[in-house]
This record gives C-alpha cells, sequence and structure tokens, in this order.
C-alpha cells in the first residue's frame, strides 16, 4: 500500500504514522525526543526513528514510503526545508529536510522527497481537512498549550503569512502594559490565556507551587471562586484575541486545541459567550473543540508528504 512517513517532534516526545493518501494511519508508533542528551542526540533521535518508521512501512506493505513530512516547533524555513531556530530543542539552521531526505534514501537509493512544517500550523491543517474543520473554507485553528499559537485555514491549506510567521495570535496584545511575554511585548494573549499562564496564576492563588491549569479547571467546575477568577482572566482574554481574529479574518469556525481545551464545557460554555457578549458587527463564529487532540501535527505532517507528491506530479 502506498504511504508516507508523518514525523512531529516536540519538545520531550516525537508522534508517527504512515499515513494513506486518504489520511487514514496505517501504524503509530511514539518516542522520547531525548533533548536532555544535548542538540545532537535529539537530530540522531529523529533521523533514527524516520529509518525504523520506513522500515516498519516495507515490512507491512512491501514498498518504501514514497515521502516524508516533518513538523517541528520554533521558527522553520519551509521553502528551504530548514529548521532555524527552537529554544526548547536547542537547534539553529538544521537542514532537517536535507538530512532525512538522504538518510531515508540511503547509499543505495536517492533521497526520498520531505516535506517541513511548523507543529501548529501542521495541526491546523490536519485539523482542516481531516478534523474539526472538515469542510470548512476558512477557519482559525487555536492551540492553548505552553504558548499559544495558532493557524489561518483558506480553502484547505494554511495561510503561513509573508514571512512564515502568520497565524501567531498568542502574540496579539490584549492587555496593553500586562505580563511581560518572551517574544519582548507586554499582555500579549499567550501570557493570560496559556496553559502555563493558568498555571501560574492558579498556583499563585492557591499558595501550592505545583498546582496547575488542569486543578484549576477542576476547581473551576466544583465552583472554587479562587478558581472562577483566575478562570475567567483567561476566557475574557482569550475571547478579546477571538474577537479582534474575528474581525481581521472572519472565519466561520474556530477550532480549539492544546491542553486547555481538553477542559471541555468549562472552557467552551463560558468562552463561546464571552466572544458572543463582545461582538458587535461581526458574524459570530462556531467555537469548537479541536478533534484530533495530541496527533494531528503528526497528521498534518504527513498530508504535506503527499501535498508534495501531488505537486511533484502536477508540475
Amino acid at each position: 500500500m502506498k504511504h508516507v512517513i508523518a514525523l512531529d517532534v516536540g519538545g520531550t516526545g516525537m508522534k508517527a504514522a504512515l499515513l494513506a493518501q486518504d489520511g487514514s494511519v496505517l501504524f503509530e508508533a511514539r518516542r522520547p525526543t531525548g533533548r536532555e542528551h544535548g542538540t545532537d542526540a535529539v537530530v540522531t533521535a529523529i533521523l533514527d526513528f524516520a529509518a525504523d518508521l520506513a522500515d516498519e512501512g516495507r515490512s507491512r506493505f512491501g514498498c518504501a514510503p514514497l515521502a516524508a513530512g516533518v513538523a517541528v516547533p520554533g521558527t522553520i524555513d519551509e521553502r528551504n526545508g530548514i529548521a532555524v531556530f527552537s529554544a526548547n530543542l536547542g537547534w539553529r539552521d538544521l537542514p532537517i529536510r536535507k538530512l532525512l531526505g538522504e538518510r531515508l534514501g540511503g547509499p543505495d537509493r536517492e533521497a526520498i522527497p520531505v516535506a517541513l512544517g511548523h507543529d501548529v500550523r501542521s495541526g491546523g491543517l490536519a485539523e482542516g481537512r481531516i478534523g474539526a474543520g472538515r469542510g470548512v473554507s476558512r477557519f482559525l485553528f487555536i492551540a492553548l498549550g505552553t504558548g499559544i499559537a495558532g493557524a489561518i485555514g483558506i480553502d484547505g491549506r494554511i495561510e503561513s503569512g509573508a514571512h512564515g510567521y502568520g497565524g501567531e495570535i498568542g502574540h496579539v496584545v490584549v492587555r496593553p502594559g500586562g505580563p511581560q511575554c518572551g517574544c519582548g511585548a507586554r499582555g500579549c494573549l499567550e501570557t493570560l490565556a496559556s496553559a502555563s499562564a493558568v498555571s501560574r496564576a492558579w498556583a499563585g492563588a492557591t499558595g501550592d507551587p505545583t498546582a496547575d491549569a488542569a486543578a484549576c479547571a477542576d476547581a473551576v467546575a466544583a465552583g472554587d471562586e479562587r478558581a472562577l477568577a483566575v478562570w475567567r482572566t483567561a476566557v475574557e482574554a482569550l475571547a478579546d484575541g477571538i474577537v479582534l481574529a474575528q474581525s481581521l479574518l472572519d472565519p466561520s469556525t474556530v477550532i480549539i486545541g492544546g491542553g486547555l481545551a481538553e477542559a471541555g464545557d468549562t472552557l467552551f460554555t463560558p468562552l463561546r459567550a464571552a466572544v458572543a457578549e463582545r461582538l458587535t458587527f461581526q458574524m459570530s463564529p462556531e467555537v469548537v473543540p479541536a478533534m484530533l487532540r495530541d496527533t494531528a501535527a503528526s497528521l498534518g505532517a504527513g498530508l504535506l508528504a503527499w501535498d508534495l507528491l501531488t505537486k511533484e506530479v502536477t508540475a
């Protein structure tokens, strides 16, 4: 069976699949990234994992993968296949497309095509084609994790912008003069509504340094007033960010993923209400949870690989 390798490289772990052309998963696997051993070890782990996936495909289906897609965090140069920078993984200007293509081709085979994508934009692509945004022509995907990132979906593709930063809703300033953000600005959305922001606020409210966003969500569901105050701050900031995006992009659907979305109705019920309260002339978007959860980026990487093959055929 024809297939491609789909690989998502995270800060602590890697998720992978062998993907058929219709987006169905033929095989899944996970491994640690091994960043505690240094950048070179991370790169070796990526290449070894991809090679093992190729061997798995040959063993199962009697043929080599046609291409590979890899999604990575940080700053990337998609056109040239370079992972420019990742604070979590420690690399700079890593020619990951070239390295993977050569490794997967092997000494007796030509290098195979490799697509490189940003992890959140890849996740947005998968949600748009085979997840919560399937059939939606305009959507905004927002990932609420340690930080906040997004992806703008237009007619089955992701708009990355002129410089590769399209969809960075986490760095929209929603509280001017607010908390300092790692990007250098103050009051960015991710300083108030990310899982790490909620965790910090809840830890401060309880005096428990181990308290996290999941515990805060549980306390909200139980009616804890301190938790409700922390949650309200995050929800209102997120609603402001969504309304700003609605004015600029006019998506019909806003898809919310990431760890914080696991809170379910505890998040979505007040968020939908807060968005509706803020809208004036704008059409209200449908605010929905992501479907693919933590597999979205790897599936999106596989879709990028199939797209690459389609381009080569039509070129």
